[in-house]
């Protein structure tokens, strides 16, 4: 989904046409990520939660630095790519769906409390100033 698209279904409140975008970094800093070899932020994995669901008394481990590839799960990838970030380690009270941060940016991880709304605004407008650029 591109920015147009994204203002537009926002206008209609459209809420069914937001599926979980493909990250799309700016091209100037998909090169820099490329040459980083290891990062100290987290690198927002989506930029909607997953939704999943947990069993109560089973320990998960939520990936906090963003470079897993089986989101939102850790598997490891930390250790090479962020290795001063580590996973979060949480074991349910009961079994339910629960929404999983992917934006990397809540203040209640692992669990989702809105903040890739503010993320999406972010990449929003950055597009927006590139394309008056």
């Amino acid at each position: 989904m591109n920015a147009n698209s994204f203002l537009v279904a926002v206008r209609r409140g459209c809420t069914r046409t937001f599926r979980r975008p493909q990250l799309v970094l700016p091209a100037s800093s998909s090169s820099m990520v490329q040459l980083c070899l290891q990062s100290t932020q987290p690198v927002p994995a989506a930029r909607l939660p997953f939704r999943v669901k947990v069993t109560a008394g089973k320990r998960y481990a939520w990936c906090a630095c963003g470079h897993s590839q089986k989101q939102p799960y850790c598997d490891g990838a930390h250790r090479t790519k962020a290795p001063s970030i580590s996973p979060l380690r949480f074991t349910p009270e009961k079994d339910q769906k629960v929404m999983l941060c992917a934006c990397k940016q809540t203040k209640n991880a692992p669990y989702c409390d809105g903040s890739h709304f503010k993320v999406i605004f972010q990449d929003v407008v950055k597009s927006v100033k590139g394309v008056f650029k």
